[in-house]
């Protein structure tokens, strides 16, 4: 008979959940920073910076790594915002994913990996894409729930950049 493997979870061939953080990251402008997904799950979709977490790393460690990877940004974590059950039948997926606010420390957004990343771009909050991936739309949501100072976006000047309809490609 064959030894049992050291790791439980190869044990059991069944479908199971997995941990994903996101951040949402929003400038003094008011706008979030999103990525439209190459890849599954929600490929097609605008969602927040962010990424599987590896093992025996913290929540807090990934969402960091995964922001530097995926546009460049070194960030600090403020808080928590939100965590999302997220369920993906049609992919045979099943998420946990937490999202932090992030606030920028340094780096320009780019998009870093092309490969899973069709662009980046930073957008309105009162002028969001409306394919966003689930995680993101219950980040944003809690971000205007729990923060009071978010700026109204929904009235820019003619020659604001909020403006754009179309906010420039990283």
């Amino acid at each position: 008979m064959a030894a049992a493997h050291a790791n439980p979870s190869f044990q059991d061939a069944k479908p199971h959940p997995r941990v994903g953080v996101g951040v949402l990251l929003v400038d003094k402008l008011g706008r979030v920073l999103l990525t439209l997904r190459n890849r599954p799950p929600e490929a097609g979709f605008w969602s927040i910076v962010g990424g599987k977490v590896d093992y025996l790393e913290t929540l807090e460690q990934c969402a960091v790594r995964e922001t530097r990877e995926e546009v460049g940004l070194e960030i600090r974590l403020v808080r928590l915002l939100c965590v999302t059950d997220h369920h993906l039948p049609q992919e045979g997926q099943h998420w946990v994913s937490p999202a932090y606010l992030g606030e920028v420390l340094a780096g320009e957004a780019r998009n870093c990996e092309p490969e899973k990343t069709r662009q980046v771009c930073w957008f309105p909050l009162g002028d969001l894409p409306p394919n966003l991936t689930i995680t993101a739309r219950n980040a944003i949501a809690a971000y205007t729930r729990q923060i009071p100072h978010v700026p109204n976006t929904a009235s820019p000047t003619e020659n604001s950049p909020l403006t754009t309809k179309n906010p420039p490609m990283l």
